[in-house]
């Protein structure tokens, strides 16, 4: 087998690989990977069950204690960094910078819950009756149900993963079909920490594969009272509905549309390697990928050349090989999709000035290369303001600011955004409630590529659930509301009188 070496290393043995019937694609080259086994949608109860044990074992260790077994965890990712990077590589088609940069952000994501781990902090809250005090504890919540989608198949995983087991809970992750290895391989890792532990039980991790009954007997399931689901907006609209009826709660990472605005002002240059890296980086498959660029009239031509230029030199290829840019696609309904939404710009409001094409199909005739792809539009029409997965920019003109923010605001997403400019009064404006209305909203950087500290997440159809830093943790906990009365005397709250005799 081509990459037995890699498997190996990662611990995923001939078992996973050759006993199934879900048949692993890389999108490389089209070839089969694996043939894994899915996980029968009878066993969910049996599943659920040892996840419940192991946290009821789990939530009685200390929170600094929990944060060992992730700072364990930790180092084992940068052991495993080059091999986990390259596995990410083969499953989804991102280049390898990419891959490695996905497993540092699990690293990154692990030396910051270690750090959480000691600030599981609640308030101290005054009373109104005197020999009273009020507090706020924060507990453990349970079974964390975690679903991901194939684009980061890793990364988004482990902010769910890291903060969810340092504030003492298990879970259940159910990767997407299209890249269950390297949840196997994570599996795995996290595996060989929790043995180092004497206090960490076993099940603290169960990883389910298949697919969509599969996740529908997770999210209905009603002893996992926090579903984390990373994916379309249309996936999100199947799974808030069905646990918010059994009332259990979600955190909710759905689609993007993500724009930059892009002013007289601005740093040309900066704007344009910000451009095509949120673009063209991982063939346009991010939830933070820049699909609309708003750019002043006066700019407007000189900053669209330039993109072309840039798009022209876009190294498309083998994503393992060093001077590749950009990779494949993940599949023929990715490359589909792609050509329909150019088609229906076409017949609109839109010019097609650069790319979009299928290259090197002679060499690669199961796998899905494409030319990035530049679509001038005259109006933000209907294929303009929905999510397509894949490097299409559309590019437009603007004539003042309030008109590109409006511009910007008007679609049913709102993940990233971000605008290029000197002017601080153009970027406070931004940054304004009158401004962008995304969750992220950034200054003279691309809305693709954010950082752990800050909490991860969008509003509007994006599902308006947060991950990853701040206090993102707070979601996989249960609040309480504490008063201690430390009198001899029983006062009412509001003043109220109730004696007795």
């Amino acid at each position: 087998m081509q990459y037995e070496t890699l498997f190996r290393d990662l611990g995923i043995t001939a078992n996973h690989l050759n006993t199934g019937d879900l048949i692993v694609h890389t999108p490389i080259d089209g070839s089969v990977l694996a043939k894994v086994t899915q996980t029968p949608v009878q066993d969910m109860n049996v599943i659920v069950q040892r996840a419940h044990h192991a946290f009821d074992q789990w939530q009685k260790v200390p929170s600094p204690r929990r944060g060992e077994l992730i700072r364990i965890f930790g180092e084992k990712l940068r052991r495993n960094k080059d091999s986990l990077g390259q596995l990410v590589s083969l499953e989804t088609g991102k280049i390898l910078q990419e891959g490695l940069g996905e497993v540092q952000e699990m690293i990154d994501i692990c030396d910051f819950a270690v750090g959480i781990s000691r600030q599981l902090y609640g308030l101290t809250i005054a009373s109104e009756r005197p020999g009273h005090r009020m507090q706020e504890t924060w507990h453990p919540l349970g079974v964390v149900g975690v679903i991901s989608a194939f684009n980061f198949p890793v990364a988004v995983w482990s902010w769910n993963a890291a903060l969810a087991l340092v504030c003492g809970n298990s879970l259940i992750w159910k990767p997407s079909e299209k890249s269950p290895l390297t949840a196997l391989a994570c599996q795995n890792i996290l595996q060989s920490a929790i043995d180092e532990m004497d206090d960490a039980p076993d099940n603290l991790l169960h990883v389910i594969i298949g697919g969509t009954e599969l996740g529908t007997a997770l999210v209905e399931h009603p002893n996992i009272p926090l579903i984390s689901a990373t994916g379309s907006t249309a996936m999100g609209r199947q799974v808030g509905p069905k646990v918010a009826e059994r009332f259990g709660r979600t955190i909710l990472e759905l689609g993007g549309n993500n724009a930059m605005i892009v002013t007289p002002s601005a740093n040309l240059e900066l704007a344009k390697r910000a451009a095509v890296f949120s673009a063209v980086g991982t063939a346009g498959q991010r939830c933070t990928s820049l699909r609309r660029m708003f750019i002043h009239e006066s700019i407007y031509d000189q900053l669209v050349s330039s993109l072309i230029r840039a798009y022209e030199n876009v190294p498309v290829g083998n994503p393992l090989e060093d001077e590749t840019l950009m990779g494949p696609l993940i599949d023929q309904a990715a490359f589909e999709n792609m050509q329909a939404s150019l088609e229906i710009a076409e017949r609109g409001e839109g010019k097609n000035i650069h790319g979009g094409e299928r290259v090197f199909s002679d060499v690669y005739p199961d796998a899905y290369y494409v030319r990035p792809a530049i679509v001038e539009m005259d109006e933000q029409s209907e294929v303009m303001r929905r999510e397509t997965f894949a490097p299409i920019l559309y590019v437009m003109k603007y004539k003042n600011l309030e008109d590109a923010i409006t511009l910007q605001n008007d679609v049913t997403q709102g993940l990233s955004s971000c605008i290029f400019s000197t002017d601080v009064r153009e970027t406070e404006l931004f940054l304004s409630s009158r401004g962008s209305d995304c969750g992220i909203a950034n200054v003279n950087i691309g809305p693709s590529g954010a950082e752990i500290g800050g909490a991860f997440g969008g509003e509007k159809e994006t599902g308006g659930g947060r991950e990853a830093g701040s206090d993102a943790w707070r979601g996989y906990m249960r609040r309480a509301t504490n008063t201690i009365n430390y009198s001899d005397e029983l006062p009412l709250a509001q003043g109220i009188k109730f004696d007795i005799s």
